[in-house]
């Protein structure tokens, strides 16, 4: 082989191989990208999933809603109710304490009963009605209904303010679940707020913001003598038809009337 057919040769093989150190070095740039993509989208990934999770967690703590009592009641007032505060003359009104709890058979009846007349009293200013959260019925439904309704309702309370809360709180016993099944679920409950102008409550509603605060409500009525609902205390007594059956207009009235006298 001639001298310059031997430096062609040469410089073919040279050639060669710089292409192929070339496709390897691409290759290796390729692969340390795919690398690189894999682990940026499993860390995108993992955080989804830890986001996710953070989201469904219940709050733990212990957290008070804006404008509640000491107590744990939310007041429904006139002012509340109409929009306009009582005369500067005007009587004090009875104060009615109402504890329910959602699932509850009997304070739906109630609500049914004497619902109407409890409203207009409220907006008469003959009353104001202090609501408790008992939410004792947790076993009574397959999807703790009855702790995550009162939640809500206190999520709408803190949002939106007593009207709302009231509004909310009607709507909840007008879509009331029977015992033993399963209540509406989150989704359900954060649209019934929209339905009463409340929005922004999905997180409260979803970590059960006020959950802690709920049962310890409900720890506070047991200390006070509730025992089941709804119970009706007026002028510090407990409201009943006869035979302890659930209270009728004629007797919350006239448990307000002999209030007012004494």
């Amino acid at each position: 082989m001639s001298n310059e057919r031997q430096q062609r040769a040469a410089r073919a093989e040279q050639m060669r191989k710089e292409r192929e150190k070339a496709d390897r070095k691409q290759r290796n740039v390729i692969s340390i990208a795919i690398v690189v993509v894999v682990v940026a989208l499993i860390a995108i990934g993992g955080w989804g999933i830890k986001a996710a999770s953070d989201d469904n967690k219940l709050e733990s703590k212990l957290t008070t809603p804006a404008n509640v009592n000491k107590d744990y009641g939310i007041v429904f007032n006139q002012e509340a109710a109409t929009g306009t505060a009582p005369a500067a003359d005007a009587a004090e009104p009875v104060k009615v304490l109402l504890y329910e709890d959602f699932l509850c058979p009997g304070c739906g009846a109630l609500e049914q009963t004497a619902g109407p007349f409890l409203q207009s009293a409220v907006e008469s200013g003959e009353i104001e009605i202090e609501y408790r959260p008992y939410s004792f019925l947790l076993q009574q439904s397959t999807n703790e209904y009855s702790q995550r309704a009162w939640n809500a309702a206190v999520c709408v309370y803190d949002k939106g303010g007593a009207k709302a809360f009231k509004d909310y709180h009607d709507l909840l016993f007008a879509n009331q679940p029977e015992e033993g099944t399963a209540g509406p679920e989150d989704p359900e409950l954060i649209d019934f707020a929209q339905q009463v102008g409340v929005t922004g409550i999905d997180t409260c509603v979803n970590k059960q913001t006020f959950g802690r605060w709920v049962e310890d409500a409900r720890e506070k009525g047991q200390k006070d003598g509730v025992t089941g609902t709804p119970t009706i205390r007026i002028d510090g007594k407990d409201v009943s038809g006869a035979n302890n059956t659930i209270a009728s207009v004629a007797d919350i009235q006239a448990a307000i009337t002999a209030a007012k006298k004494s």
